[in-house]
């Protein structure tokens, strides 16, 4: 495991904080898998193959009962393909940043082993983007001038927060305060956030109670873990092609 660890920390020191997709294939968003090991296998099955992009939101360890199973799949499948597959973090990976409880997986390791996933982890991407209007993350995009400056966010800033921890609610407004540990927005915040971004289309994770498309079906959360919902979804799109408009426009899945 430390090999592996230290292969796929080399692999992902290369990448920027914001992921540019190119203009070709498919990608396939994933939400939170949380230990959920079948889920992840289901989906690699699926579509871990030419033609496709693999898009992982964040959130892949705690809660589920496979968590270091699931991890060590993931960063084999980013070792043997690196641009066919992206990890972007968590709050759930962000413990050693924020630590947080219930945290099964990270209290079930050594110090050894949390400093080492936790060296790992600081290193995942923030943020994906199409070149067809689409943004994907875990939480909430982030309060920033330009997509540019989503590559100079620091571990545990507001922004950094934002994209980790985010929560939205659907009525009018822009930020509704830190609620339960999370911070909560609205749709102003996000018309706002969205318009600054050049973005049309968000799809995101980490939220399990909400609807899944809200702010006219602009922005999609999805789940892919039965540590939430029976049901998991995953989101495809085409990435060529003109502009989305909203998430009617993506295909969504259940595994």
């Amino acid at each position: 495991m430390s090999e592996l660890l230290d292969k796929v920390g080399d692999v992902l020191e290369k990448e920027p904080r914001l992921i540019r997709l190119p203009k070709e294939g498919k990608a396939v968003f994933i939400g939170d898998t949380h230990g959920d090991l079948e889920a992840t296998q289901q989906v690699l099955k699926r579509y871990f193959k030419p033609g496709y992009i693999l898009v992982f939101l964040g959130d892949y360890v705690d809660r589920g009962p496979h968590s270091r199973e699931n991890i060590e799949l993931l960063f084999k499948k980013k070792l043997e393909s690196p641009n066919s597959i992206y990890l972007l973090m968590g709050n759930h990976e962000g413990y050693p940043i924020l630590p947080f409880s219930p945290a099964d997986f990270w209290e079930g390791l050594t110090l050894e082993e949390q400093q080492k996933f936790g060296e790992i982890f600081k290193k995942l991407p923030f943020v994906v983007i199409t070149q067809n209007g689409l943004i994907a993350l875990h939480g909430v995009p982030p309060d920033v001038p330009n997509l540019d400056a989503i590559n100079e966010i620091k571990l545990g800033s507001k922004a950094w927060f934002q994209i980790t921890w985010g929560d939205f609610s659907t009525e009018k407004g822009d930020y509704f305060g830190n609620i339960w540990g999370r911070p909560v927005f609205g749709q102003s915040y996000f018309e706002r956030v969205m318009n600054n971004l050049k973005r049309n289309v968000l799809v995101r994770a980490h939220q399990p109670h909400i609807e899944p498309k809200v702010f006219d079906d602009r922005c999609l959360t999805i789940f892919t873990s039965s540590a939430y919902h029976p049901i998991r979804t995953i989101a495809i799109v085409a990435l060529e092609g003109e502009d989305l408009k909203t998430t009617n426009d993506l295909n969504i899945e259940f595994i």
